[in-house]
């Protein structure tokens, strides 16, 4: 069925794969052409991807990974706009944040390259930073590398490709919807009976995906950041995808996920990594600092205890 017309708004589902996972948007509407809706989507986040990938050997930011250093490279401004936001909020989180963790990733294999770690590689880490080293030019759309740095924007790419699936929707008339990308999602306004949208946050088991809590939100963008999805057993260790780029080291703490909302997808994707990077105490009181809404979970005994910040403080929590 390509159209839908009734009095009343209809719920509708579409789908697609991209980043390795898959994306959806489940909203209301009383009239769309569904085939070529999903097409324009299937195009933004396929832009995304092709911009932003690490997987992907010609994507944008491989090709700049590869420039050479001191030359400015014309770049999609849409790549710009994400490493120039991924900087800003480097910067603002001291560091947690950083774009400039590719060589990192690679070498505990997370990469494109190999999917186990690499000793060799690993040694030659150390603390990395693309702080002082990318210039951005938003204006004329190109970019600059100073040093050999190695970006990757894992941490940052799905959450703004969240934010084109909505950008789509609102572009077509759409208001009230629900987008996503693997964990990183955003609402608009609220189903036909005016509730909110009813989001389940998972339980950060590595054995076994069961439903932690729910609550009911509108209006705002999601993201959480774990150690529970993506991780190696290196020699009886659990290592994490997420590299503390203050050590070029995986993370290793008892925080095993952080859920974060802001307007913007991108932000509370690259927050939720950062607040992940800081640890708990740190986390929380970065959250607190800048006034975000922050949930904390953590890993102890076999056992899982929460913390948060702002909407996500005990009392505000929906069990």
């Amino acid at each position: 069925m390509s159209k839908m017309s009734t009095d009343q708004p209809g719920r509708i589902i579409l789908n697609g794969a991209t980043m390795g996972t898959r994306w959806s948007a489940a909203f209301y509407a009383t009239q769309v052409d569904q085939q070529r809706l999903a097409a324009e989507l299937q195009h933004a986040v396929d832009a995304v991807d092709n911009a932003m990938s690490t997987w992907k050997p010609q994507s944008a930011l491989m090709q700049f990974n590869r420039a050479g250093l001191g030359e400015w490279v014309t770049m999609p401004a849409a790549l710009c706009a994400v490493i120039a936001l991924g900087l800003q909020i480097g910067a603002a989180s001291k560091g947690a944040f950083d774009i400039g963790v590719g060589a990192a990733v690679e070498a505990w294999g997370f990469g494109a390259t190999s999917p186990t770690p690499d000793p060799n590689a690993i040694a030659q880490l150390s603390a990395m930073s693309a702080a002082g080293a990318i210039d951005v030019d938003l204006d004329n759309a190109r970019l600059r590398r100073n040093g050999p740095v190695q970006l990757d924007l894992s941490g940052i790419a799905k959450g703004f490709g969240v934010d084109q699936l909505a950008e789509v929707l609102k572009a077509n008339g759409i208001v009230d919807f629900v987008v996503s990308i693997d964990g990183e999602m955003a609402m608009s306004g609220a189903k036909p009976d005016g509730t909110g949208w009813v989001i389940g946050l998972e339980r950060p088991d590595r054995e076994r995906r069961a439903l932690a809590r729910t609550i009911e939100v509108s209006d705002l963008a999601m993201a959480t950041s774990g150690d529970y999805r993506h991780w190696h057993d290196n020699a009886g260790t659990i290592v994490s995808h997420t590299m503390d780029p203050r050590t070029g080291q995986p993370l290793q703490s008892d925080l095993c996920a952080v859920t974060v909302t802001a307007e913007h997808c991108a932000v509370a994707d690259a927050w939720a990594t950062a607040l992940m990077v800081l640890g708990q105490q740190d986390g929380l009181a970065m959250a607190q600092k800048l006034g975000l809404d922050a949930l904390f979970t953590i890993r102890r005994n076999g056992a899982f205890e929460e913390t948060g910040v702002g909407a996500f403080a005990p009392a505000s929590l929906m069990q």
